[in-house]
């Protein structure tokens, strides 16, 4: 995939970068006028038809090919851009295979993003994390999970007054209750659910079917926390990620100059168990202005003992890519900065009732 090739249609108008890609590589490039980002998957490769009866190794691949084709296209057919916040979902416009490689195919949009929204006010950040919660509303109200809910796949930009959420990357995602294998879902280490670590790890009391919505409601709840904060929860030292602290029984320390009423959303958000946390209607029919304050505090921060992880800093030097994936539950309602500059430019449309 290199500047001038054509895929399908699609002219490559830049060089080929893996950067924040994971697992692919992609690129620029133009059809009809347009213009569009190109992901080409690594893996799987798509076997080359067998002269003979296919052997073992054929079959499987096969197979894997099958799976990976039916779980993307799915999606791509339960997403409807026209639907009630729809306009901050970035869709895919086509998934193909040429020779043994799968490609994807999304408009590019504009790349402009926010690196710091603790900066802003507290009714823009209320505007914004109600667009990001009206995105997942949507995805879980049709049984999708994200899967890698992360800030490398949330751009937030300024289309008009105020700042908000646009989410990206679709290509982990999964029905809930029915993610890819252990070896083959994947998510960032940092914004994963006490869950999906458990799933990862072949917990024998964790199966797919505990992976649903409410592993991006764990990480949306941290999310919140940076977004309003400039900071993840806290953690000790002995854990990598806020959920290896909850599935050690930890309780993450919350910012103090949250308003309580945050640090009580945030706090059933992140619970260890998925079945209790709110969904994303419950979410974005909370926040208001006065809810997204930062107070001074009486007092310093506790830190728990043995040291403490909050700082983005130190957040993103324990990041790693990990293929493996989430889940959750609901209540009432169903619950890379490279690659992120990669993705054309839709208006966002944005209904926010205060409630």
């Amino acid at each position: 995939m290199k500047p001038g090739d054509v895929i399908n249609g699609y002219r490559i108008t830049t060089n080929a970068t893996n950067a924040g890609g994971g697992k692919c590589m992609w690129a620029f490039a133009e059809r009809d006028g347009q213009e569009y980002f190109v992901k080409r998957f690594l893996d799987p490769k798509r076997p080359k038809p067998s002269a003979g009866p296919p052997g073992k190794r054929h079959i499987l691949s096969m197979q894997a090919c099958e799976e990976f084709e039916e779980r993307h296209r799915r999606i791509m057919d339960a997403l409807k851009p026209e639907e009630d916040g729809g306009g901050n979902l970035v869709f895919a416009r086509d998934f193909f295979c040429e020779g043994s490689t799968y490609y994807k195919v999304t408009e590019r949009i504009d790349t402009s993003n926010l690196d710091s929204p603790h900066t802003l006010g507290a009714r823009e950040k209320a505007i914004l994390l109600k667009t990001l919660g009206q995105s997942l509303r949507l995805l879980h109200g049709i049984d999708i999970v994200h899967g890698d809910l992360k800030p490398d796949n949330v751009l937030i930009q300024r289309p008009t007054v105020f700042h908000t959420a646009k989410l990206i990357d679709f290509d982990d995602a999964y029905i809930s209750g029915s993610p890819p294998p252990r070896e083959e879902v994947a998510g960032d280490a940092l914004y994963v659910s006490p869950e999906w670590l458990s799933y990862v790890k072949e917990d024998e009391g964790v199966g797919p079917e505990h992976l649903t919505t409410a592993s991006d409601i764990f990480a949306l709840g941290l999310l919140t926390h940076l977004y309003l904060t400039g900071a993840l929860p806290s953690y000790t030292d002995a854990h990598d990620s806020p959920a290896a602290a909850v599935n050690a029984g930890e309780t993450p320390v919350f910012d103090p100059r949250l308003t309580s009423g945050m640090r009580t959303l945030i706090g059933r958000m992140c619970l260890p168990d998925p079945v209790a946390r709110p969904g994303a209607g419950v979410f974005v029919n909370a926040l208001n202005p006065s809810l997204c304050e930062l107070v001074l505090p009486s007092a310093g921060p506790k830190a728990p003992v043995g040291g403490e992880k909050n700082t983005v800093a130190s957040a993103e030097a324990g990041r790693s890519r990990l293929r493996t994936n989430i889940g959750g539950a609901v209540d009432s309602e169903p619950a890379a900065a490279d690659r992120n500059r990669a993705h054309g430019d839709r208006r966002s449309r944005v209904r926010i009732n205060w409630s």
